[in-house]
C-alpha cells in the first residue's frame, strides 16, 4: 500500500523551479530533521516552475510506521498539483459519518486539494493529500509546453506502473506456492491464498484511489489489473462458469435460511450480547477489551495521538477484534466452516495483530489470555481436520 503521511505533516516545501527536477523538504511530526526529496520529473502545470510552501493548520498525528520512512527520498515524481478536485464535508467528519450511517447525505462542496505523489526505491509510493493545508505558491519561472505536459503525464503513469509491478510480484510470489485448487488444501495453502487476495485488494484500492471511478479511470484500472488481456474462448467460458458458481454459492450462503446457533454450544461457540446480537465469546471479549482500552486512552490527560506506540497498540487490538469477527461469525451463528484448515488460517490473521512489539502493562494479561484462546481454537480445528 502507499505510504500516506498527510496527517503527520507539520509543514513542507516543494521546488520545481529547475525544469525536470523536484526538490523538497517535509517536516514530519516526531522527527527533528525534515524528509528530503530529490526527484526526477515535473509538477502539473499549476505548480511547474514554482516554489510551493505548505503548512498543516491541524494538530498532526504520529504515523504508526514513521521509522520506516527514509530521510532521503530519491526517485520519480507521480502527480504533483494543488488543483485536484475533491469533495469536502461542510460539517465535522464525525457528524457526516453519522448522517451517512442513517442513510442521509451530509452537506459538502468541491474544493481544490494539494496532491503530492512520488515513487521511491526506499518506500515505494508516497502520498500527501489534503484540502486543509495552507498554501503559498510563487510565480512560475517557466511553463510546460503541451508536449512537455504530455511527457510529464506519461512519466507519472510509468511510476504508477512500476509500483503496481511491485504489488504484482507479491501476488506472483503467493501464486507460485499455491496448490492445485482441486487438491485438498491445508492451513498453509489457505494462508497463501489469503495473502494473495490481500495483495490483489491492495492493488485495486491503490488504482481506485489514483484514477477514481470515472469511465476513463475504469479503463485505466482494468489495464493495470490485467483485466483487458484476451483469453482463449474456452478459458474465458470456464472462468465465467467458475465465477457464476462462486456468485451463486455466495448468494445462497448470504440469503439462505440460517440454522442459528446450537443451544448446547452456548458459551463455547456463541453468546448473546446485551444488545441481543450473537457473537463468538472470544471475538466478543476481544472487541469489548479493545473498546475499553480505547476509552481509557481518551480519558483527560491521556492523548494516544501523542504516543505512537500507544496508538499502534490500540489499532492492533481493534484490528484483532475485526479479524476474529470475520473468522468466527459463521461459527457463532451455527453456519460453521467446511474446512478446519481454513479456520486455522483465518485465525492466524487475528493472531498477527495480538503481538505488538511493546504493550501497555495494564493490557498484557488480557492480550495473552486472548492469544491463548486463539491458539487453543487453532489446535481444536487442526484436530477436527485430522479426524
Amino acid at each position: 500500500m502507499a505510504f500516506r503521511i498527510h496527517d503527520s505533516v507539520v509543514r513542507g516545501e516543494i521546488d520545481n523551479r529547475v525544469k525536470g527536477v523536484v526538490r523538497g523538504k517535509i517536516w514530519i511530526h516526531g522527527r527533528k530533521e525534515p524528509v528530503v526529496l530529490e526527484l526526477k520529473g515535473n509538477a502539473w502545470p499549476d505548480l511547474a516552475g514554482c516554489l510551493l510552501k505548505f503548512t498543516n493548520p491541524s494538530k498532526p498525528d504520529p504515523h504508526p510506521h514513521l521509522e520506516t520512512l527514509n530521510p532521503i527520498q530519491e526517485g520519480q515524481i507521480g502527480d504533483i498539483t494543488a488543483s485536484r478536485k475533491v469533495r469536502v464535508f461542510d460539517i465535522p467528519f464525525e457528524d457526516a459519518y453519522a448522517m451517512r450511517k442513517r442513510g442521509e447525505k451530509p452537506p459538502e462542496h468541491m474544493a481544490n486539494s494539494l496532491y503530492l505523489e512520488w515513487f521511491s526505491q526506499q518506500n515505494g509510493r508516497v502520498v500527501i493529500e489534503s484540502a486543509e493545508y495552507q498554501l503559498e505558491i510563487s510565480e512560475p519561472e517557466w511553463r510546460l509546453t503541451a508536449e512537455e505536459n504530455e511527457e510529464r503525464a506519461r512519466q507519472a503513469d510509468e511510476g504508477m506502473s512500476w509500483f503496481m509491478r511491485k504489488i504484482s510480484e507479491a501476488i506472483e510470489e503467493q501464486e507460485r506456492g499455491r496448490k492445485d485448487p482441486e487438491a485438498e488444501w491445508d492451513e498453509y495453502d489457505y494462508e497463501k491464498f489469503m495473502k494473495e487476495c490481500d495483495a490483489r485488494t491492495d492493488q485495486y484500492m491503490e488504482l481506485l484511489e489514483k484514477y477514481g471511478d470515472s469511465a476513463e479511470g475504469e479503463d485505466k484500472i482494468a489495464e493495470e489489473m490485467g483485466w483487458v488481456e484476451e483469453m482463449p474462448p474456452e478459458e474465458e467460458a470456464e472462468a465465467e462458469r467458475r465465477i457464476e458458481e462462486m456468485n451463486r454459492a455466495r448468494e445462497e450462503a448470504l440469503n439462505g435460511p440460517s440454522p442459528g446457533p446450537e443451544p448446547h454450544r452456548e458459551g463455547i461457540d456463541w453468546i448473546r450480547t446485551a444488545e441481543g446480537d450473537i457473537r463468538h465469546p472470544l471475538q466478543h471479549r476481544c472487541f469489548e477489551s479493545a473498546m475499553k482500552f480505547c476509552d481509557e486512552c481518551e480519558a483527560p490527560g491521556l492523548d494516544k495521538c501523542d504516543d505512537a506506540d500507544l496508538e499502534q497498540f490500540i489499532f492492533e487490538f481493534q484490528n484483532a477484534a475485526v479479524k476474529l469477527g470475520g473468522a468466527l461469525e459463521g461459527v457463532a451463528e451455527g453456519r460453521g466452516w467446511s474446512a478446519p484448515a481454513f479456520m486455522v488460517a483465518y485465525l492466524k490473521r487475528a493472531l498477527d495483530h495480538m503481538l505488538p512489539e511493546e504493550t501497555a502493562a495494564a493490557a498484557r494479561k488480557e492480550l495473552f489470555e486472548i492469544r491463548e484462546g486463539i491458539l487453543k481454537l487453532m489446535d481444536d480445528y487442526r484436530g477436527r481436520g485430522n479426524g
